[in-house]
């Protein structure tokens, strides 16, 4: 059985150290990025998500300005529930899983009445990081997002907050992982085809800061990225503080399938 535990990596703060020019980077707006700006950094932010999450809202019939929690969130506490998805992941690396005798279960309940989950992933797009299998859970126990290189985005943003504030999420984890493609192209910074190379500005901050190991980059990506989402949003920020929401950091690695926490 394979046993998970917190990364060795020397400890870091829960916030980790970003510039603003870094901030301003990893939200694609380099060219009007001035030092001296935080206001207007702060109000461009909550202008471009504000319009982003009121669209949401428009679509969802749901008022984001006073969101109404769904009557069946999980009652588990932010530890707890951070838990549970280490848990899900230890049987999932020692070939115990559950989930597949749930989902048969939950299937004859009738899920389409409602979901109850329990935590919310930001993962990468790449096929091999199956997020619902890789922390043995079932169907409506997570509560997904996913874009090429893990990185935060308004849109991003106003799905984990409506996951947070209407459906109830005790954990957000944001996860990098191995052999990371988005990264890699990120390092090597060569001319791509199409729209590839927008993701290049949100995950600068990480090769910037941890140099051209592809391993260091994507866990610096990881913990970065989930410092901006503490940041960027209000709604987050201040169920953290609350105690009613936590936002860590993982790598995820493919070879063997385990989920360490960065934070």
């Amino acid at each position: 059985m394979t046993t998970l535990h917190n990364s060795k990596e020397a400890p870091t703060s829960d916030t980790p150290d970003i510039s603003p020019r870094q901030f301003c980077c990893a939200h694609g707006i380099v060219d009007t990025c001035i030092l001296d700006r935080d206001s207007s950094r702060r109000r461009f932010l909550q202008t471009t998500i504000g319009g982003t999450l009121a669209a949401l809202a428009t679509a969802a019939g749901v008022e984001f300005a006073t969101p109404h929690p769904v009557l069946a969130q999980s009652k588990l506490s932010p530890s707890a529930a951070l838990q549970e998805l280490m848990d899900g992941n230890r049987r999932f690396t020692s070939g115990h899983l559950t989930s597949c005798e749930q989902d048969l279960a939950i299937l004859k309940q009738n899920t389409i009445e409602k979901q109850e989950p329990f935590a919310a992933v930001l993962s990468c797009a790449d096929s091999r990081v199956p997020v619902e299998l890789a922390f043995d859970q079932s169907i409506g126990h997570i509560f997904v997002t996913r874009v090429a290189g893990n990185v935060v985005t308004p849109e991003i943003i106003a799905s984990l907050e409506y996951g947070a504030a209407v459906l109830g999420t005790k954990v957000i984890l944001v996860m990098g992982h191995g052999s990371c493609g988005a990264v890699k192209a990120t390092l090597q910074g060569k001319e791509v085809p199409g729209q590839i190379s927008a993701l290049y500005p949100h995950i600068q901050p990480a090769v910037d800061q941890a140099g051209p190991n592809l391993e260091a980059a994507t866990k610096a990506n990881a913990k970065i990225q989930s410092a901006l989402l503490r940041q960027a949003s209000t709604v987050i920020s201040g169920l953290v503080k609350e105690g009613k929401l936590k936002v860590v950091a993982a790598y995820y690695d493919i070879a063997s399938g385990a989920a360490t926490l960065l934070d």
